[in-house]
């Protein structure tokens, strides 16, 4: 088991309730959970973050689209399920 770092932080009484609840209701700890919790807000952030960096080098390097464009390729998605 890898070494965790201690944590501490104040939350609202509802948010720790539930908590408790899933914690009793899966059997697994609290900190499990609060820790799982985590890594996937962390995942997603980091994702979001580094793809507004590739967007903004995009632009920087001039490879973009109009927004005619734009809408005619989102107009596009799902157009082959809807025409069936």
């Amino acid at each position: 088991m890898k070494k965790g770092a201690l944590v501490s932080l104040r939350i609202e009484e509802e948010l720790a309730d539930r908590l408790n609840s899933l914690a009793k209701s899966t059997g697994k700890t609290k900190s499990f959970i609060a820790s799982q919790a985590i890594q996937d807000y962390l995942a997603l952030q980091e994702w979001q973050v580094e793809a507004i960096k590739e967007g903004i080098d995009a632009a920087d390097r001039g490879e973009m689209v109009g927004h005619e464009e734009a809408v005619k390729v989102l107009n596009s998605w799902g157009a082959k399920r809807n025409a069936a």
